[in-house]
């Protein structure tokens, strides 16, 4: 499968970007999706998971309440709806799918990325 990010950019602290993922290849339906996100120096961390149909949804603490994640069957994408934004949510933000059930917080078992939007909160 591949995946296309997009809907990254410089935004103002407490506005909002909604990001797109948008897969091609196997079944959509069938993965799991996943948000991560990787600041200059640092480790990539887990934003945010969707499962397969939709009905479960996992969030980083720092981002719960503030972010959503959504999927489109009929579309392949999956989204991000980044509200209230802070400068510390500036980073690379990345999707990715696992071809199996179960969100995970690391990177590990997720099989395919995204090539990463940037978005940058200036303060």
């Amino acid at each position: 499968v591949q995946l296309q990010a997009s809907g990254g950019g410089l935004v103002q602290t407490g506005g909002s970007l909604r990001l797109s993922c948008a897969a091609s290849g196997r079944t959509f339906s069938s993965y799991t999706m996943g948000w991560f996100r990787q600041a200059p120096g640092k480790e990539r961390e887990f934003v945010a998971g969707i499962n397969w149909s939709g009905t479960s949804t996992q969030y980083a603490d720092s981002v719960k309440g503030r972010f959503t994640i959504s999927r489109d069957g009929a579309k392949n994408t999956v989204y991000l709806q980044m509200n209230s934004l802070k400068p510390e949510d500036t980073a690379v933000y990345f999707c990715a799918a696992r071809y199996q059930p179960g969100i995970y917080t690391y990177t590990g078992p997720y099989d395919y990325w995204g090539q990463g939007t940037l978005v940058t909160v200036s303060s």
